[in-house]
């Protein structure tokens, strides 16, 4: 008898945000990742409807990494009737954990200041979750050995294996009557400067695989060189050099990066400002979990010492008001939200700032304007005009690029009944597809949104 496994897409599909992978097979629901959508308005109202599923029916969630966009919806999912287990590696729930956490503090404040200022369009402004509701979805978190099959039942296993990307990041295997269902979630880059590289899947007769840079190759840059040049111009033009970055990976390589330049003379004694109390609670991470990261523990410590760590917003305001030149590392790396948009509402309008944009910027996101060479930007309802130099080092994005991703399934020894290309962007999504249908002459389709295949087990 022919038994069939539906896969919904609830997000990632056509775009690279709101990763959600809907599972039905064997009376069993699960959910691969629960991210929230980011950047267009038209994908950022979906977070506000409700998922078309019957969320209740869900039996669990399997995350494969930290990162927003992959469990920034795991309270609303609890808010619809969810009540199973969220698994993930230990590191990727610590990271969620503080992300979950510092996502809800900044939903409650800005819900707060728009009511105190009147500039949202809703009355009143809402957070899109609460601390409260962020803590109850946390009590559900469970942690699972990587590199290790897990059993749901006689017919269902998992396996998550390292990733690279961010600390704790995994692919999910998922075998469901002996046919191997393969969800990339975000791949990492070969030779990264504080993880070990991207494990490879071995099977796969249904690969879902990310397709963020499915149409580029990231660009042979020196980034110890460019960051010192940008340095020496700062200090040069007697001004501020400001980095919107992500929290988690990003902060902890760019601390690395220049740390180094400056054990090796390359860069003198500028003052560096960390101003991402999220980033620095995922550096205790680092300290808590060794084992998956290239970082000795006296490495760690060293490195921190060496950098201001902001712990307050008075420091914040103290920080900008500092005259002498500066580096400034804050989230979010989108220029979405966080710290950083602070510094940039009173520093984007000087000629002598520098904002050096180091990953991908979503379409319809802050950073991705600036990149675009907006010439003004709009913070808390008012426009401010652009008028620091822009620069960007792509190579430091924690994305595979497209020679990277292909190979990533370079050792998948069978030939897949199906490839769905996910996580990217139109023109993406459809030149990986060119790569892979070329390459490999693998069945490969790229689903719409909330789109729904059935598939032989």
């Amino acid at each position: 008898m022919i038994q069939y496994a539906k896969v919904r897409f609830l997000g990632a599909a056509g775009t690279v945000t709101g990763s959600k992978f809907l599972i039905q097979a064997l009376d069993k629901n699960i959910l691969i990742d629960c991210g929230m959508f980011q950047g267009l308005k038209e994908l950022r109202e979906l977070n506000w409807v409700d998922l078309p599923i019957n969320v209740a029916s869900v039996d669990l969630v399997l995350l494969t990494h930290s990162h927003l966009d992959h469990t920034g919806y795991l309270p609303r999912l609890m808010k619809q009737g969810f009540k199973g287990a969220i698994i993930g590696t230990a590191p990727t729930l610590e990271v969620a954990k503080i992300i979950l956490r510092d996502s809800a503090k900044i939903h409650e404040e800005y819900a707060e200041k728009a009511n105190a200022e009147s500039y949202s369009k809703h009355t009143p402004a809402l957070p899109f979750y609460t601390l409260k509701e962020a803590e109850k979805c946390i009590k559900l978190f469970k942690n699972v050995t990587e590199n290790k099959w897990a059993v749901l039942t006689e017919h269902i296993k998992y396996r998550f294996q390292l990733n690279g990307h961010i600390i704790g990041a995994a692919f999910i295997e998922l075998v469901i009557n002996d046919k191997y269902f393969v969800f990339s979630g975000d791949i990492g880059r070969d030779n990264d400067f504080l993880l070990e590289n991207p494990q490879k899947p071995q099977w796969a007769d249904y690969l879902f695989i990310e397709s963020t840079y499915g149409n580029k190759l990231h660009p042979k840059e020196d980034i110890e060189q460019e960051l010192s040049k940008l340095i020496l111009h700062t200090i040069h033009s007697k001004g501020n050099l400001i980095i919107p970055s992500f929290a988690v990976e990003r902060l902890q390589t760019l601390m690395y990066i220049l740390w180094q330049l400056y054990k090796k003379n390359k860069i003198p004694n500028i003052p560096i400002f960390i101003d991402s109390p999220m980033g620095n609670n995922v550096l205790n991470v680092f300290k808590q979990f060794t084992k998956w990261h290239k970082l000795l523990p006296s490495e760690c410590n060293d490195m921190c010492n060496h950098f201001n760590i902001i712990t307050s917003y008075a420091d914040t305001w103290e920080t900008i008001d500092d005259t002498r030149s500066k580096v400034i590392i804050a989230g979010s790396g989108m220029v979405t939200g966080g710290r950083v948009l602070t510094y940039l509402q009173q520093l984007i309008d000087e000629k002598s700032t520098t904002v050096l944009l180091v990953g991908y910027q979503a379409e319809g996101t802050r950073g991705r304007q600036l990149l675009e060479g907006a010439n003004e930007i709009k913070f808390f309802g008012k426009y401010y005009p652009v008028k620091a130099t822009i620069k960007s080092i792509e190579s430091l994005s924690a994305h595979a690029d497209q020679k990277e991703l292909l190979n990533w399934v370079s050792e998948i020894k069978n030939i897949p009944e199906h490839v769905f290309l996910v996580h990217g962007e139109p023109t993406a999504l459809d030149a990986f597809r060119v790569k892979i249908n070329d390459g490999y002459h693998w069945k490969s389709t790229i689903p719409k949104y909330n789109s729904e295949i059935q598939v032989t087990i």
